[in-house]
């Protein structure tokens, strides 16, 4: 019996059909695969749209241009064209074959086979390809039983595949969370274990990308857990030894209808300490502004707690409410707070009677300090601060 894809509004995107025509789909050369193939059948949300096509990619960039799409050469090199229509973008990679893999890249050729090109996809689920006409689903490696299982299997040998690309190891992990309905498929956990070394081949940005996709899930604490108690993340994260807060952050964000962060969430399974929290960033290779982030969130249990008000005006907004989220104070406080500007200038002190020079900038502090832990009174309560202040000199 063959099974259907649903239909949905994804497949109909103002200029898909037209790129179905281009690419001969009504002929048999162009299905719909992968994710959205998966999602549409899982019931979740399809993202992105993605073609299989035994079209190769010059033959692709002109059936484009003949039918006036715009096409971006992606990845032209391994097979991939990117097609700019009305509803999106939409990736079409040619039918390939591995000729050679060294776990981090492949040497690829193009190929005819369906299976072919199934065969050098990592899971199961993920090899699934959809006639765009009639939505009739092709799965050569039982890839929608394991999807109506809940399980994330390896097509063939799991060892193998990891040594093909080592960042199928934190692909695994990442699909299991997202699809699996109990507990990890065995023998691609077991290889997974094995071959956990393999992880410190890999570039670090590939590693950030992937450790972020995986925090970024709604409840990603089962399977960091699982990650972390069988060593998964120490060759290249040994600084993560527990989950515990990242499962109360992620309580907290949800009680306060806050969206996960990733960076956010990986300085919940840091320790509180800002020289690992750089020694970290600069190992995954963060940006300038994600390592200065997580430096300061990870400096969060140093100095006194803080009205949320008055730690989002010291420490910014966006900090602030990771600490608050961290720690014990009310993130709905800031949720659509500005910190007001400072009004007074030195000016105003000189006005007073103190003398141009660095006691200005002294008593500014002191009353800056006094008026927000006022809470930011108006003008008039200002001036009587800063005659306080500067009254006591």
């Amino acid at each position: 019996m063959n099974v259907i894809l649903p239909d949905a509004a994804w497949r109909r995107l103002p200029g898909m059909a037209a790129l179905l025509r281009a690419l001969g789909a009504g002929d048999g050369l162009t299905r719909f695969v992968g994710g959205a193939v998966r999602d549409a059948l899982a019931g979740q949300a399809v993202k992105d749209v993605d073609l299989a096509t035994k079209l190769e990619p010059d033959a692709v960039v002109t059936r484009l241009t003949a039918a006036d799409i715009r096409s971006v050469p992606t990845g032209i090199a391994h097979g991939t064209v990117t097609a700019l229509i009305k509803g999106g973008t939409v990736e079409i990679t040619t039918l390939r074959r591995d000729v050679s893999t060294d776990g981090r890249r492949a040497t690829i050729a193009f190929s005819e086979e369906w299976k072919e090109d199934a065969a050098r996809r990592d899971f199961t689920i993920n090899a699934l390809y959809a006639d765009p006409l009639t939505g009739v689903v092709s799965d050569y490696f039982g890839g929608l039983a394991d999807l109506s299982a809940g399980r994330v299997a390896f097509i063939g040998d799991p060892y193998q595949r990891i040594g093909e690309d080592h960042l199928r190891i934190l692909r695994f992990f990442r699909f299991h969370a997202r699809y699996g309905a109990s507990a990890p498929d065995a023998k691609a956990l077991a290889a997974c274990i094995a071959r956990a070394n393999d992880l410190m081949a890999l570039s670090r940005e590939r590693i950030a990308d992937e450790l972020f996709k995986i925090l970024t899930l709604p409840n990603p604490t089962p399977v960091m857990e699982l990650m972390r108690a069988h060593g998964i993340w120490r060759p290249v994260l040994p600084e993560i030894e527990t989950t515990y807060a990242l499962a109360r952050l992620i309580r907290r964000e949800a009680e306060a209808s806050i969206a996960p962060d990733p960076l956010r969430r990986l300085a919940s399974v840091l320790p509180a300490d800002p020289a690992i929290a750089e020694q970290v960033a600069g190992r995954l290779k963060l940006s300038k502004a994600h390592r200065q982030r997580l430096i300061a969130v990870s400096a969060r249990l140093e100095g006194p707690v803080m009205a949320p008000r008055v730690l989002a005006y010291w420490k910014g907004p966006a900090v602030a409410q990771d600490w608050l989220l961290l720690g014990e104070g009310d993130a709905r406080a800031i949720a659509d707070w500005t910190p007001p500007r400072f009004p007074m200038t030195g000016g105003a002190i000189v006005a007073r009677g103190v003398s141009a020079g660095p006691e200005v900038a002294r008593y500014l502090r002191a009353i800056e300090r006094a008026w927000v832990e006022e809470g930011f009174p108006d003008a008039a309560r200002l001036d009587d601060i800063a005659d306080a202040v500067v009254g006591n000199r």
